[in-house]
């Protein structure tokens, strides 16, 4: 059952994310995609806060999207593997998100990205609502994305690939968005682009997917700043440190000449020459 279709039949009541299931009983299909949402997560938040100073944005990772009443309510969730929502309060009441309802807020997902686990053909399923009979429980997922949920960018992760499809929605319908010449895919509105960083995070060397901002430089993660901050002072303690050699071996060099230079004096006045008169 969709919004209108409950309206119409006169249901004034709709639950929230706090009546609503946070899971749907399945478990992340691999060890890389925990690691993937946080590194997205981790590397963004700086850039999210300079957008939204008030702090009113919240992020999903694994997180489900109700758009229709159900039964069961799973059936009428979308799981994207990571989103961002403008605009709204991080959390609700007090309380951490469980979901997100689009009956209870409207704002939709700026960006959803999907990390694919299989072959890709569930991430692209156009099957849509009108078509579901017999076993076949919910539509297609791309479909959803593309005329219910609507976040204006879509995504789609193929680690195995070493790539990435972003989509623009246009109208009704999505369309793929091109590369730049970095190999990137902006997202104009949040002032970043997307695309493949091939390194090592979590302890993984994988082609991960990255952040750059819109002049081309890599969105650093908490722990990446931190390294490098370490390392510039690693730089300058040992700059300071030879800067300290170097002056300790010219005071070496100019007590050494002092000293040559008293030697030479007392050997002519030895001699009974006044060094002072040459």
């Amino acid at each position: 059952m969709t919004i209108a279709q409950s309206s119409e039949l006169g249901i004034t009541s709709l639950p929230d994310h706090t009546q609503l299931p946070d899971s749907d009983g399945t478990f992340v299909k691999n060890f890389q995609e925990h690691p993937q949402s946080i590194l997205l997560t981790d590397s963004i938040q700086s850039t999210l806060d300079s957008i939204h100073p008030d702090q009113q944005y919240a992020i999903g990772q694994d997180c489900g999207i109700y758009w229709r009443l159900t039964e069961p309510p799973e059936r009428g969730a979308e799981c994207p593997d990571w989103f961002y929502v403008p605009n709204v309060p991080p959390s609700l009441d007090g309380k951490f998100r469980r979901s997100y309802v689009l009956w209870q807020e409207y704002i939709p997902p700026l960006i959803a990205i999907e990390f694919v686990s299989g072959d890709g053909s569930e991430e692209r399923d156009r099957t849509p609502l009108s078509q579901i009979s017999g076993e076949r429980q919910k539509p297609g997922k791309f479909w959803v994305y593309e005329q219910v949920i609507r976040p204006a960018f879509s995504a789609i992760y193929e680690v195995q690939k070493a790539s990435v499809e972003v989509y623009r929605l246009v109208e009704n319908h999505y369309e793929l968005v091109a590369a730049n010449e970095r190999g990137h895919y902006p997202i104009h509105s949040m002032g970043v682009e997307l695309g493949i960083w091939r390194g090592q995070y979590s302890n993984v060397e994988l082609p991960w997917l990255r952040w750059w901002d819109n002049q081309g430089n890599l969105l650093l993660t908490g722990d990446e700043r931190a390294r490098i901050e370490r390392q510039r002072a690693e730089n300058q303690r040992q700059r300071a440190e030879q800067a300290e050699l170097e002056l300790q071996q010219e005071r070496q060099r100019v007590e050494a000449e002092r000293q040559r230079a008293e030697r030479l004096a007392e050997l002519l006045r030895a001699q009974g020459i006044n060094p002072e008169e040459l």
